[in-house]
């Protein structure tokens, strides 16, 4: 059962099965970051380096995900930096992981997936709303020529920028912020990824989408069943595109007061 207003043209051109769990929400502003660029991960001694090999063509590869770039930039960003210390052991399992403050790190699978949907050449200015680890902000960073991620929690925005710039990206900037609002200073956007769900489009977000741009999104209720979605912009209307069943953890902030 679709839940896009009747405005929405609905093209369904494929539908999977696979599942899909919880990332994070946004909220609140302060200072942006500008992260540096740097290294793949595999360079010089890395001990996860068969353990990410593995995840890829198992998890990736053998689940249908087909972009050479997307595949090469899962490759390149070491998940283990991303998850705490003592869960290292288990950061290239295809599930989400804990991260604190209640919040989790996606599973390898479902980044991949809705990286390989926002179809990056490279020149494009990507709006992530959702940092929580930095994970999937850093493999768009491989794919994208600019990357802006909001988060809501101080604490998770802080931690991911340490471990960007422990990376070396240079073309990542981190804001805490409301994420239904965007950050218009930073647009228009070419792509823009929610890694929470919301009943509907924030229209703020709609409206820093550029002309032709994808906007990919979990499109639901909380606790209720929700819909990964991809909208492309024409003509100002979105084009909808029905991919599959998933879970997230709702988008906070001005959206809850919008739905009242």
């Amino acid at each position: 059962m679709s839940t896009i207003t009747s405005s929405f043209r609905t093209n369904r051109r494929f539908s999977l099965t696979a599942p899909a769990l919880v990332l994070f929400s946004t909220l609140s502003w302060m200072p942006a970051y500008a992260a540096q660029a740097g290294p793949r991960a595999s360079e010089g001694h890395d001990p996860f380096a068969r353990a990410r090999a593995e995840m890829i063509e198992r998890d990736l590869r053998g689940r249908g995900i087909k972009s050479a770039r997307v595949l090469a930039a899962m490759d390149a960003v070491p998940r283990h930096l991303f998850v705490p210390e003592p869960l290292r052991a288990a950061a290239y399992e295809d599930r989400p992981l804990p991260i604190g403050a209640g919040q989790t790190i996606s599973q390898p699978y479902i980044v991949a997936f809705m990286t390989e949907l926002l179809q990056l050449k490279g020149d494009e200015k990507v709006l992530e709303i959702g940092t929580g680890s930095g994970y999937q902000a850093a493999v768009l960073a491989r794919l994208a020529r600019e990357v802006c991620s909001i988060e809501i929690l101080p604490a998770l925005s802080e931690r991911a920028r340490e471990v960007l710039l422990q990376l070396g990206f240079a073309n990542v900037q981190l804001k805490v912020g409301d994420g239904f609002f965007g950050w218009r200073e930073k647009g228009p956007f070419e792509a823009i990824l929610l890694t929470a769900s919301a009943p509907k489009i924030p229209e703020p977000l709609w409206q820093q989408l550029r002309e032709g741009g994808r906007l990919v999104m979990p499109l639901g209720e909380e606790r209720r069943a929700q819909r990964l979605m991809r909208f492309t912009k024409i003509g100002g209307k979105p084009v909808a595109e029905d991919l599959t069943g998933v879970l997230f953890v709702p988008l906070t902030g001005a959206i809850r007061e919008e739905a009242r």
